[in-house]
């Protein structure tokens, strides 16, 4: 019998396992999404879009619908959400594994200034009036109303919500990947002289980093919140090794 799986997904590494998953004869999975986005990509498996309900209403869907496997491969950002799937795994006493993004690594030539959180990095934009380029999704973007006397460009792949009222502020609507010929002409075009950032890692959105060290140009980068406590890898190849080892179909149901 199939091993039931639900995967928390978002993601092009949720969509890679979701792709592979659907080739399986011994896995069965859905993944699910939480809606933010309003046109996802095609995805390989069956698709519930929406919330849980919090930790209670998670665990009650893994118990209603027999699942055997938690996978969750969500932004490296959506820290409620992994929080509230290790608990739900546990109270359903099913195994939980996080497909996660190795984060970026600063190399030489790069200029990166890490903060803890997105507020305290616009704290410390100062008084200066500068130029930057935002790319941190649409979810958190209104954190820069506190700094108005700057000049945005807003990089998202949905517009964001409700609209951000700024004096100088442009809005970007495009999806990655990006190439760095392409970063650093967008970088060049609009005389950025700050990058704004969170770590999430990944090849798709890269390029901008490198374009900002080929230019000179400083990185305010988001640092990533601690973990989750789940067991943690960076492919789809060690999420199957850790699915054979903790839920073979064999265990369904004893």
């Amino acid at each position: 019998m199939a091993t039931r799986l639900l995967i928390l997904g978002g993601t092009t590494e949720a969509r890679a396992l979701a792709a592979r998953i659907a080739a399986l004869p011994n896995y069965s999975a859905v993944l699910s999404l939480a809606g933010r986005t309003v046109s996802p990509l095609a995805q390989a498996v069956p698709v519930r879009v929406g919330g849980f309900g919090g930790v209670a209403g998670l665990t009650a869907y893994l118990k209603a619908e027999r699942i055997d496997a938690l996978v969750v491969a969500t932004h490296p950002f959506a820290a409620r959400i992994a929080e509230n799937a290790t608990l739900a795994a546990r109270d359903a006493g099913i195994p939980a594994v996080r497909l996660l993004r190795p984060p970026w690594t600063p190399g030489a030539g790069d200029d990166w200034r890490l903060f803890p959180s997105l507020e305290s990095l616009v704290e410390r934009l100062g008084e200066t009036p500068r130029r930057l380029l935002v790319t941190i999704g649409r979810q958190e973007a209104h954190a820069f109303a506190a700094a108005p006397h700057h000049s945005y460009w807003f990089r998202s792949i949905e517009p964001i919500e409700p609209p951000l009222r700024l004096p100088n502020a442009e809005f970007l609507l495009e999806r990655g990947p990006f190439t760095i010929e392409d970063e650093i002409a967008l970088l060049s075009r609009h005389r950025i002289d700050v990058l704004v950032t969170k770590n999430s890692g990944g090849d798709a959105t890269r390029a901008k980093l490198d374009a900002a060290r080929a230019l000179g140009i400083p990185v305010l980068m988001v640092d990533r919140p601690p973990a989750s406590g789940l067991s943690e890898v960076g492919t789809v190849d060690a999420v199957l090794d850790f699915l054979d080892h903790h839920a073979p179909p064999a265990e369904r149901g004893a």
